[in-house]
């Protein structure tokens, strides 16, 4: 029997496993939501924004690891999906997009809503399809989802001509799919993973590094029994939060711009680094020039493009961090031999004292709230098991410094692109995929804003998200810049009409509370997690002139890093790190 390109879509997404679909209908696409009605197998979520839309599906798949789908028209509906498309470009997250297009005979006419999307989409996009004949539709949504979750994962665009699912043909969706073109290694090379052992194995001031991939890969087990095996320190990037438990004795805390000091000089210092999953970006690097200046490095990832791309690197290896680890892990226990115990021992005193320094205290106040004790209030309550998506900015490095992840795929924000707006509907895909778990998104007044919309979407489907709001009146990574380097210019950073995010959580049908004294803090978020079936917007009035430390400003190196307010952004003695 034949099928319209309308219902072999669904049905595609239906064989391929989809539960959810997030999306906008249009004119474009209207074949296709016709076929989306006659059907229950895959649930469409209508959300306000096509920007939603992404953000939504993006917050899905970094909580599930499932591919993440969207579903809009052609024109603006194309052009809105663009940012979330590249907020999951960068972050490696597995989405496939399929966008409406106008119909085959009229693109290049400048017709009504046209757009080229497969161009536009083409500098975020893993990879990019225009379907062409109903004939190919099937296999091109095969190919679309198999690109997006193999290798190193990443967003795909579909773009679909009206007239395709219009037309008619058998319904034949492949069960698997190869591509000579695209073969990603997954397995390490095994004189590589053995010579990585023996560097481990002699290093004296060693360190492991980590970042996102280790989560994509579903690697957080093995390594953090590969850890504990060696007795190493153990850093993790911004996207890394949770591969391995933030409350372990040998987590250093993250490193980076706004790391730990103990993470920051342990990476400066080592003799010795595992990067596994991470791209030594510039906000973990520095200054390129200071990074690491004593390090040998083994570089584990599933990415060839990505070793030695920023840092040389010693020993690369190209595999899936899963594979690669238990590899590297039963090549130690052949070898029959531990590391050097009477230098770790050692390396471990000197990182103690870097840890006396409490990089992340700050001064708690009892008459104006302070943003990093919400943090810690909302850490204790949740036990650490809550999912948390943040927007981005000052609370988002609260959130990365003071909740302590235990587990992989309980971080949900924008780390490579840096997106604000990205909270709100990486909540709502976090709670379609697990309606029973506690689902929080700490933002800031300026963040909220971008997508604050999708309020009404999570009225619709009755999503009972907490919003923990950090309200301190500034862009407040924008007003810490401008404080530190401009010279207190506050250029536009400053909010000057702030809604009553009370009255408009309520105007949505949702509830609210505004906080503004520290005595009041832990009752409103206890009250506030214990409403199980209530979206509460929780409004923290914090402390305006609060800012994120420590801090190593842009450009320079690891151990040029700002502990406190009293500190000048001045590089740290070097006889200190003797």
């Amino acid at each position: 029997m034949e099928l319209t390109g309308a219902e072999i879509f669904v049905k595609c997404l239906a064989d391929e496993g989809v539960e959810f679909i997030f999306g906008y209908p249009g004119g474009a696409a209207l074949h296709i939501y016709d076929a989306i009605y006659r059907q229950d197998a895959v649930k469409h979520i209508l959300v306000r924004h096509e920007q939603g839309a992404t953000h939504a599906a993006d917050g899905y798949a970094r909580a599930t690891g499932r591919p993440g789908c969207v579903l809009v028209t052609s024109g603006p509906g194309a052009t809105n999906t663009i940012t979330g498309i590249a907020t999951a470009y960068m972050d490696s997250i597995p989405l496939v997009v399929f966008t409406g297009q106008v119909p085959s005979m009229l693109i290049g006419d400048d017709a009504f809503q046209e757009v080229d999307a497969v161009g536009i989409s083409r500098p975020c996009v893993k990879h990019n399809f225009l379907v062409k004949d109903v004939r190919e539709l099937a296999s091109t949504v095969k190919k679309a989802f198999y690109i997006a979750t193999t290798g190193r994962p990443g967003p795909v665009l579909v773009d679909i001509p009206k007239d395709i699912t219009a037309h008619r043909c058998a319904y034949d969706y492949p069960e698997s799919v190869s591509m000579r073109s695209y073969a990603p290694v997954t397995r390490g090379h095994q004189v590589q993973i053995k010579k990585a052992v023996e560097l481990l194995l002699s290093a004296r001031r060693p360190i492991v590094y980590t970042g996102g991939g280790v989560i994509l890969a579903e690697a957080s087990g093995i390594l953090t029994d590969l850890v504990r095996q060696l007795g190493f320190p153990c850093t993790n990037t911004l996207m890394g939060l949770g591969a391995f438990p933030g409350d372990d004795p040998l987590f250093l805390g993250m490193l980076g711009m706004h790391g730990t000091y103990e993470a920051n000089l342990a990476m400066h210092e080592c003799d010795v680094m595992l990067a596994v999953g991470a791209r030594f970006d510039d906000r973990v690097t520095g200054d390129l020039n200071k990074f690491s200046p004593h390090a040998r490095i083994i570089h584990v990832d599933v990415d060839p493009s990505s070793i030695s791309k920023n840092v040389p690197v010693e020993i690369p290896i190209v595999g899936s961090a899963d594979l690669v680890l238990a590899e590297m892990a039963e090549a130690l226990r052949d070898s029959g031999r531990e590391p050097d115990k009477e230098a770790l021992a050692a390396w471990w005193q000197r990182i103690a004292e870097w840890r006396g320094k409490n990089s992340l205290a700050y001064n708690h106040s009892d008459t104006v709230i302070k943003p990093q004790y919400v943090i810690e209030k909302l850490y204790e309550l949740t036990g650490g098991d809550a999912y948390i998506t943040s927007d981005v900015g000052q609370h988002q490095m609260w959130a990365a410094q003071h909740y302590k992840f235990r587990k992989p795929r309980r971080w949900i924000n924008s780390g490579g692109l840096g997106t604000m707006g990205f909270g709100l509907p990486a909540a709502m895909g976090v709670k379609f995929a697990f309606p029973d778990d506690q689902v929080v998104c700490v933002t800031g007044e300026a963040s909220i804003q971008m997508c604050i919309q999708e309020l009404s979407t999570c009225k619709q489907y009755d999503l009972p998200i907490k919003i923990v709001n950090l309200n301190n009146r500034y862009m407040g990574m924008v007003r810490q810049w401008q404080e530190f380097f401009y010279d207190r210019r506050y250029s536009h950073s400053y909010m000057d009409a702030l809604p009553d995010f009370i009255k408009l959580a309520e105007s949505y049908g949702h509830s609210g509370v505004r906080v503004d004294s520290p005595a009041d803090v832990e009752g409103a978020l206890r009250d506030a997690l214990a409403r199980k079936d209530d979206l509460v917007f929780l409004d923290f009035i914090t402390d305006q002139t609060e800012n994120v430390y420590p801090m190593i400003a842009a450009g320079k190196g690891q151990n040029e890093i700002i502990l406190k307010p009293s500190d000048e952004p001045s590089e740290i003695d070097e006889r200190e790190l003797a």
